[in-house]
C-alpha cells in the first residue's frame, strides 16, 4: 500500500524517542528488581535511556528499525526514498558505536537491549548485546 510523502512524514513524526513501550518495560523490570536509575541523561554521550549512576552502568533500548538491527524489522527499508533511509540508519548505527565507545572509555559499562528481544509479554526473552 503506497503512502503519500505527507502521510509517511506524519507517521514518522509520531514515533517517540523516549518513553517507548520497550523502554518502559526495561525500566519497569529494573525498578521491580530494586534498582534506582535516571532516565535520558543528556550530559552523557548518546543520552542513554537508563543510567545507574552509582553502578556506572547504562542501558540503551534501541528500536530495531531506527538503529539497523539484523532482525526482520531492522533490515526492512521503506521502498520510498530508500537511499535517505539507508543513509540515516547507517548514521544512527555509527553514532551509537561512537557513543558506546566514549562511555566505555569513561569507565561506564554499556548494555544494549533490542526492541525485538523485548516483544515477549513478560520480558523473558530480552538479551543484552
Amino acid at each position: 500500500m503506497a503512502q503519500t510523502t505527507e502521510a509517511r512524514s506524519r507517521i514518522m513524526r509520531a514515533i517517540r524517542s523516549r518513553d517507548t513501550r520497550p523502554e518502559l518495560l526495561v525500566r519497569s523490570l529494573a525498578h521491580q528488581l530494586g534498582f534506582r536509575f535516571r532516565v535520558c541523561r543528556k550530559d552523557l554521550q548518546g543520552s542513554p535511556d537508563i543510567v545507574f549512576t552509582r553502578l556506572r552502568r547504562v542501558i540503551f533500548v534501541h528500536g530495531c528499525f531506527w538503529h539497523g538491527h539484523d532482525c526482520g524489522q531492522g533490515v526492512r527499508i521503506p521502498s520510498q526514498n530508500s537511499t535517505y533511509w539507508n543513509d540515516k540508519i547507517v548514521r544512527n548505527a555509527k553514532r551509537d558505536e561512537t557513543a558506546q565507545a566514549a562511555l566505555a572509555a569513561l569507565g561506564w559499562e554499556v548494555a544494549v537491549f533490542w526492541e525485538c528481544n523485548l516483544k515477549d509479554e513478560k520480558g523473558s526473552r530480552y538479551t543484552a548485546s
